[in-house]
């Protein structure tokens, strides 16, 4: 008991972390099912972007495996749900996305490239 009297920022800390998650998964869940897919479809787009930054070109199989990784990791309850095919489509798409960006927008290129100009 005196623990908590000596350390009761460390008890609400934690508290308030809780409650902070526990409100961020209630919003998720909370929006209607076409919202949290959107949600996912934008958010796969950073994370394909993430995956050529790290892995770089030529390494397909590879990067489905590591944004696949990385979507069980932020969604675990939905990765549950969908197979992985409908993933594997919500990728390619969000593939697509990033190759316009990429030929577009010479800023994202030399990000995930390392290229200069």
């Amino acid at each position: 008991m005196t623990w908590l009297v000596e350390n009761w920022f460390i008890v609400f800390g934690i508290f308030a972390i809780a409650v902070i998650a526990a409100v961020a998964v209630y919003r998720f869940y909370g929006l209607p099912s076409k919202k949290q897919i959107e949600t996912i479809k934008e958010w796969l787009l950073y994370a394909c972007i993430q995956a050529e930054t790290a892995l770089g070109g030529g390494t397909g199989q590879l990067k489905l495996r590591y944004v696949y990784d990385l979507f069980i990791t932020r969604f675990p309850a939905v990765a549950k749900v969908i197979s992985f095919n409908v993933f594997s489509g919500w990728v390619d798409a969000a593939l697509e996305q990033m190759k316009t960006l990429l030929q577009q927008n010479k800023a994202i290129q030399e990000v995930v490239r390392g290229e200069t100009a």
